[in-house]
């Protein structure tokens, strides 16, 4: 797959790469935005780092930044809070627009909307004590999985086995998120698969089969040990592959996706049954990140791939052609 034809990056303009921000996912961002700033400098970006943690965002606007790279993770960076400031400066951004990312981050939302789109998800209960913890616990069958319904990273996320832990997994939950969400565990193959494009031209990668130890993909084992195993090709039979590829588009599309994102789903062993968990439209780009290693497996470097997510950069609304428009000037009669 080849994603380079006719991009001219001295054309792209300045470049923005955020990252940091203020949410749990800071350090991942800055790992992330860090290798993404490295690429599109090899690539002839005139690029930028930008932390929106210590710089006012509209700062972009009159420092003559043309575009960004959200390279930021979590609250403020892809919820849609981000991209609507960048849709009022119009500077073009990666990734998607307000409201699809803004549903993305919500994973109630997300599996709300696949759900009446007959996409398959695990069922779910939100719940708002450990009472109502321990109530979904009954419903759903152990284990559990109890997490904040709008975090990343698997922040605050804990498998559920017995009613004796739902108070502390609440407890973990809600420290991060006032919503939180109980989901039925699937067990059986953990898988990821990217998607690029936008649209009718959305396309997915190569399917990447995640081994982690005991089961247990946390925050640790994502990002800072050796221990978890990745797969791809992911070993798994070519019509399982293509279903989740499948599957994998459909979510992108229904969500309202452009340009990139990341859905999770696990096999279920009894029957081979793919289940969609979420999706990221802003997934991690550090050395331990899964996008850049489906892209590798289809052909794709991670500076090439950096330099085509940049020149996809876009607004929800496009800028207008014409002058903008003369200030508004008080009217007699206005309301002071």
């Amino acid at each position: 797959m080849s994603l380079l034809d006719n991009i001219d990056a001295a054309a792209l303009g300045k470049v923005a790469v955020l990252m940091g921000g203020n949410s749990a996912e800071r350090d991942v961002s800055l790992m992330s935005g860090s290798g993404v700033l490295q690429a599109l400098r090899a690539r002839g970006v005139d690029a930028h780092l930008f932390d929106p943690a210590y710089n006012d965002l509209g700062d972009l606007k009159r420092h003559g930044y043309q575009r960004c790279f959200i390279a930021l993770h979590g609250r403020h960076g892809e919820d849609g809070t981000v991209q609507g400031a960048l849709e009022l400066l119009g500077i073009p951004y990666t990734g998607s627009g307000v409201l699809a990312s803004s549903i993305a981050m919500d994973k109630i939302m997300t599996k709300r909307l696949w759900r009446a789109e007959g996409l398959p998800t695990p069922d779910w209960r939100l719940v708002a004590s450990a009472t109502e913890t321990e109530q979904a616990l009954q419903a759903l069958g152990a284990p559990m999985i109890v997490k904040p319904a709008r975090e990343g990273s698997t922040i605050g996320l804990t498998k559920v086995t017995d009613a004796s832990q739902c108070a502390q997994a609440y407890a973990l939950a809600a420290r991060y998120d006032p919503e939180v969400l109980c989901e039925q565990f699937i067990d059986g193959d953990e898988t990821t698969c990217p998607i690029l494009g936008e649209a009718a031209s959305a396309q997915a990668l190569p399917v990447i089969r995640i081994e982690a130890p005991q089961g247990n993909y946390d925050y640790e084992h994502k990002y800072f040990t050796d221990d978890t195993q990745y797969h791809c090709p992911s070993g798994l039979p070519e019509a399982e592959e293509q279903a989740i590829q499948t599957l994998v588009v459909q979510a992108f599309r229904s969500v309202g996706c452009r340009g990139w994102a990341r859905a999770d789903i696990m096999i279920r062993a009894s029957d081979r049954q793919p289940f969609l968990l979420e999706i990221n439209t802003s997934p991690g780009m550090t050395g331990h990140s899964l996008v850049p290693m489906s892209a590798r497996a289809a052909g794709i470097s991670y500076e090439d791939l950096c330099l085509h997510l940049l020149a996809q950069a876009s607004l929800d609304t496009p800028l207008p052609a014409q002058q903008p428009a003369q200030p508004a000037t008080a009217q007699p009669g206005d309301i002071a």
